[in-house]
């Protein structure tokens, strides 16, 4: 009779786990369908875009595209604008002190300090100024130019030398440094996100 018994609550619980398996499987399926087909949640949950009018403003200005600018500024800081990165780097698009006062230099704009790497506009008017640069610098290649903006552009020049890279070069697999490659992969792939989310993003 304890063998029956014993065997008859096996059976039960392994039907009840099978049953809970079987319902964590649907539920799962019905939040990922859920959340891919509800834009106005990625919108206000996992994509972002607080500063849209600037971004597309000086993305244009610049002659970019205002989707690369939002995923950038998504994979920096999150639209965060008083984010500071262990390294000293400032804001929305995560400028460096030293860059920031290059780029006011390049722009002829007298006076800069680095609290102006705090105000929105002016972060994202250099950090779009300064990706377009980059953009010109690597013959219109995205991911070269996004590589230089996280690793440095005299590093990625090393990296074509050293391994040959052609400015056609579209392997992300080959960036040698594991922050610089998962970067450029996640902004190239919210890049796709922003155009899809926001269809008015101005393309150049």
């Amino acid at each position: 009779m304890l063998k029956h018994e014993l065997r008859k609550r096996r059976a039960e619980n392994r039907r009840r786990y099978a049953l809970l398996l079987a319902l964590s499987a649907v539920l799962g399926a019905f939040a990922a369908y859920f959340f891919s087909q509800n834009e106005h949640i990625q919108r206000r949950y996992f994509y972002p875009y607080p500063y849209q009018e600037l971004v597309e403003l000086y993305a244009d200005a610049n002659g970019m595209d205002s989707a690369l600018i939002a995923s950038v500024i998504m994979n920096e800081s999150r639209f965060k604008n008083d984010v500071h990165s262990p390294r000293g780097a400032i804001g929305l698009m995560q400028i460096m002190p030293e860059t920031g006062a290059w780029i006011a230099l390049e722009l002829g704009e007298e006076g800069f300090s680095v609290e102006k790497l705090h105000e929105p506009e002016t972060n994202i008017r250099y950090g779009v100024w300064y990706l377009a640069e980059l953009m010109h610098a690597f013959a219109g290649n995205d991911i070269l130019a996004l590589a230089a903006y996280n690793a440095g552009r005299g590093t990625v020049r090393e990296w074509m030398e050293e391994d040959g890279w052609p400015w056609t070069f579209r392997d992300v697999d080959k960036i040698p440094y594991p922050e610089t490659r998962s970067y450029v992969k996640n902004v190239l792939k919210n890049r796709i996100r922003y155009e899809r989310l926001y269809p008015t993003a101005q393309h150049h």
